[in-house]
């Protein structure tokens, strides 16, 4: 499946969602590409996983933003990586440097560069505890096993869209219990 044929495939996926996230956030071993950037050299041609490429084009056709955060300790190399795959344009911010934070420090950075709520992001990674700690930031997150593909893609929209439709409900539950706090009346409950 080449790198146009999966575009055009994540563009059906992504016209099926009315609610879309703001950005995209992607780590890279073992997400974009298969291999740690750590046991690489600079002097390597990288590939990225099959169907990412034509992924990454496809948010960018739709004007989502898209950024990355890499718990790596050879930054130089992933960033080098990013360069010669010709990505570097596709992102608004790479957070690329070793942490024992699981994330949440490069989710801060990002959202401090990008002023986007962590309720409007959208994360893809291959470890679940990168996963469990983002999550709790607000950050709908979803766990790849074979990288990010078309059935990664629609997992994540779909998340997205159910989290972002909870919170739009507990908003409006918020907004009228606000406007009439000493009613006793039970609340429509879903």
């Amino acid at each position: 499946m080449g790198d146009e044929t999966v575009k055009n495939d994540a563009l059906q996926i992504i016209g099926m969602f009315q609610v879309l996230p703001r950005l995209v956030v992607f780590d890279l071993d073992y997400t974009l590409w298969p291999f740690y950037c750590d046991c690489r050299s600079k002097r390597e041609m990288p590939s990225l996983f099959p169907q990412a490429k034509g992924i990454l084009y496809a948010l960018k056709e739709k004007g989502i933003d898209m950024a990355i955060a890499s718990r790596s300790s050879t930054s130089d190399i992933a960033k080098t990586f990013i360069d010669k795959l010709s990505l570097k344009p596709m992102f608004v911010a790479q957070e690329i440097f070793a942490s024992w934070t699981h994330k949440t420090d490069h989710f801060q950075r990002i959202h401090t560069r990008t002023g986007i709520p962590f309720n409007s992001m959208l994360f893809f990674d291959d470890e679940d505890r990168n996963i469990q700690s983002v999550s709790k930031m607000g950050v709908t997150s979803i766990l790849v096993g074979d990288g990010v593909n078309l059935g990664a893609l629609r997992q994540g929209l779909t998340e997205f869209s159910q989290n972002a439709s909870k919170s739009e409900k507990n908003k409006q539950r918020w907004q009228k219990y606000s406007q009439n706090p000493s009613s006793s009346e039970k609340k429509d409950e879903d």
